[in-house]
């Protein structure tokens, strides 16, 4: 089932995470470019291991996780899910 926005803002706990163009995107800020690396690392570990893919940007010192449900297009609670299961990283 998709989820609207005002779902989304109660179900996630963070903040950071901004509903836009029907997927959860936030930006991570890193000291280093090997710092946001392994940061992307661990999240491609998870991924996998849940089988919901996320759209990864990396660049100098930063990365930017997008979430959503490519089959359903939107954002679904599984979605919801792996946002936090990021924050725990």
């Amino acid at each position: 089932m998709l989820l609207n926005e005002d779902l989304i803002k109660g179900l996630i706990k963070s903040d950071n995470w901004k509903y836009e163009k029907k997927s959860i995107i936030r930006n991570f800020k890193f000291n280093s470019y090997m710092d946001g690396i392994k940061f992307v690392n661990k999240i491609a570990e998870l991924a996998e291991n849940k089988n919901h893919h996320p759209d990864i940007q990396i660049g100098w010192c930063n990365v930017e996780i997008s979430i959503t449900s490519h089959d359903l297009g939107g954002v679904t609670n599984q979605c919801v899910e792996f946002a936090n299961e990021i924050e725990l990283i």
